[in-house]
């Protein structure tokens, strides 16, 4: 019987190899480009945690039914092990490019926690990044960072916080509305004036607007933040003291005096 054990070697490696080339490369088919933000990349990532366990659970499956035929058969010959090569391929080919990231639709934006909520308009914003212009895709970069920032803060206030209501509002509504309405119109004309701007133009001015936006939104939740720990540090200058107040307490002195005991001897004696 042939020894298949090299050849069988050289395909996982190679099925591998195209495996990693897919997830950190974006493919040998298509230019990879990386995510605009830990949200969206926690969600590719989970989508390429099922890939991984379901191309493992091909591999296995394969390696056993040719092991078993190996057996039955007494060896599978050349001709197998190239079945075997083939099946392989396929399954790798299949699982880095299924199941896919889903990119939500826009009503879904606004829908769950914070940490969902940025993750689906991060996924969203990348999805419509290709047909951007360069100066607005490189903004919907800077969104995906600032959009991170918010998202932490959004997880330390109530979900019936007033603030939540006009996050949801500017994340899910005005920043994919801006988006749509560039995309709605035709593309030979986003480079003519219209009313002394073009669209390439008023797309980017608005998307930094809202970048802005976004970033004074964080601060003001953060000023809450900043303020309890401004509170909790004076707190502790008072608790516990610095380095100057015990200077001045040295030098200044502090406690109750200490008795005279050789005076009060005296008084005794007498």
């Amino acid at each position: 019987m042939t020894d298949s054990t090299r050849e069988s070697d050289q395909i996982l490696r190679a099925a591998k190899q195209s495996l990693v080339t897919q997830r950190d490369e974006g493919g040998t088919h298509r230019p990879g480009r990386g995510s605009i933000g830990k949200g969206s990349a926690a969600a590719k990532r989970k989508v390429w945690i099922n890939r991984a366990k379901y191309f493992a659970g091909a591999i296995v499956t394969i390696l056993v039914s040719a092991s078993v035929a190996g057996i039955v058969l007494d060896g599978i010959g050349f001709t197998g092990v190239m079945m075997v090569a083939l099946a392989v391929m396929a399954a790798a080919f299949l699982f880095t490019n299924y199941p896919k990231v889903k990119v939500p639709k826009r009503g879904e934006l606004k829908q769950g926690n914070p940490q969902q909520m940025v993750a689906r308009t991060e996924l969203w914003l990348e999805s419509q990044r290709s047909a951007l212009p360069p100066p607005a895709a490189a903004i919907v970069d800077q969104l995906g960072v600032q959009l991170d920032a918010l998202g932490l803060q959004l997880q330390t206030i109530d979900a019936a916080h007033p603030a939540m209501g006009e996050v949801r509002e500017l994340v899910g509504e005005y920043i994919p509305e801006t988006i749509d309405n560039y995309r709605k119109v035709p593309a030979h004309l986003r480079k003519e004036e219209h009313a002394g701007k073009t669209a390439d133009e008023r797309l980017t001015e608005s998307l930094t607007k809202l970048s802005s936006e976004v970033d004074r939104v964080t601060r003001r939740l953060a000023e809450g933040a900043l303020d309890d720990l401004a509170v909790k540090s004076r707190y502790l200058d008072y608790r516990y003291g610095g380095d100057e107040l015990i200077a001045d307490m040295r030098e200044e002195g502090s406690g109750v005096p200490l008795p005279d005991f050789a005076t009060e001897k005296q008084k005794a004696e007498r």
